[in-house]
C-alpha cells in the first residue's frame, strides 16, 4: 500500500505539474479578487496566484511551522498596505475549493477512492490547517492594525500637547480643536510630567483654539489646574472666549484660585519675553 508520505510528494507534484490550471480554477472560484489582482500586486507587490499555490503545497504536505509564519507575513502585509479583508476571506476560501478540486482529481487519475473513514481524516486535516492559515492571518492583521493605530494616537496625542518652553522657567501650551475627556486626561499626564521634567514656572495656557467644552470636561480641567498648583507652578490662562466664560458663569465654576486669566496669548508673550 503506497505510505502516506509518498502520496503527499505526488499530491504536491500534481499540483506543482498543473500549475496554469490550478491559478485558472482559483480565478473561476474568486471572481471579486480576480479583477484585482494587477492592483493588489502594484499595491502590496503580493503576487495573490504565487502565494495561493504556496499555501496549498504547506497544507498538502502539513508543514505546520511554514504555515504559520506565513500566515503572519500575509497579515502584516495585507495590513500594512491597507488592503480589502473581504478579498482575502474570499481568496482563502476560493483556495480552500480549489484544493479539494484538485486532491479529488489527483484521486480520480490515480483510483484513490478510499473508504470513509480516511477520507474524513484527509477533510480534517486539510481544512484544519486552512483554518489555521486563516486565524493566523486574520490575528497577525488585527496585531499590526492595533499597534500602528496606538502607534499614531501616541503621536497625535504628543502633537496635541505641544509644551512650547520661552525660557528656563516658563513655557507656553496652546491647545487647538476639541477638548474631550480622553484628551483631558492627556493633558493632565503631559502637563504634570512636563513641568517635572522642564523645570516649569510658569505656564501660558492658550485655549482661544479650541472648541466649546463640555461641562464634565471643564470640571476636569479645574482638577488639572489644582495639579498644576501643587506642582509649584502657576498657570496663566489666555484667550478664553465668550462661550466657554458663560458656560462656566451659569455653572459657578471659576478658575480664579487656580490661574491667572490674561486677554490673549499675544499680549502675555511680549509681557513674558520682556521680563526674561
Amino acid at each position: 500500500m503506497e505510505s502516506i508520505y509518498n502520496q503527499r510528494v505526488k499530491m504536491t507534484d500534481f499540483i506543482r505539474d498543473n500549475k496554469q490550471n490550478f491559478h485558472d480554477k482559483l480565478l473561476s472560484e474568486a471572481v471579486n479578487v480576480a479583477s484585482k489582482i494587477n492592483d493588489i500586486l502594484e499595491t502590496g507587490n503580493i503576487d495573490l496566484l504565487k502565494n495561493a499555490q504556496k499555501l496549498a503545497l504547506y497544507v498538502v504536505e502539513q508543514k505546520e511551522e511554514q504555515l504559520v509564519a506565513f500566515a503572519q507575513q500575509e497579515g502584516i502585509a495585507w495590513a500594512k498596505h491597507t488592503l480589502t479583508l473581504a478579498f482575502k476571506l474570499e481568496w482563502v476560501q476560493a483556495i480552500r475549493r480549489t484544493l479539494w478540486h484538485f486532491l479529488y482529481q489527483y484521486d480520480r487519475i490515480n483510483n484513490h477512492f478510499n473508504g470513509r473513514e480516511e477520507f474524513y481524516a484527509l477533510e480534517k486535516r486539510i481544512n484544519d490547517r486552512i483554518d489555521q492559515f486563516l486565524n493566523t492571518f486574520l490575528i497577525s492583521y488585527s496585531r499590526y492594525k492595533d499597534e500602528l493605530i496606538a502607534s499614531q494616537r501616541n503621536l497625535v496625542e504628543n502633537l496635541s500637547v505641544p509644551i512650547i518652553p520661552l525660557s528656563q522657567s516658563v513655557a507656553v501650551l496652546p491647545l487647538i480643536g476639541m477638548v474631550d475627556i480622553h484628551r483631558i486626561q492627556t493633558i493632565e499626564e503631559k502637563v504634570l510630567m512636563g513641568i517635572s521634567g522642564l523645570r516649569i514656572e510658569t505656564l501660558i495656557i492658550d485655549l482661544s483654539g479650541i472648541a466649546n467644552m463640555e461641562m464634565h470636561v471643564i470640571d476636569y480641567f479645574q482638577k488639572v489646574l489644582t495639579g498644576i498648583s501643587m506642582m509649584g507652578c502657576k498657570a496663566i490662562l489666555t484667550g478664553l472666549r465668550a462661550d466657554l466664560v458663560k458656560t462656566m458663569i451659569h455653572s459657578g465654576i471659576s478658575f480664579k484660585d487656580k490661574a491667572e486669566a490674561k486677554g490673549t496669548l499675544q499680549q502675555t508673550l511680549k509681557e513674558y519675553l520682556v521680563q526674561n
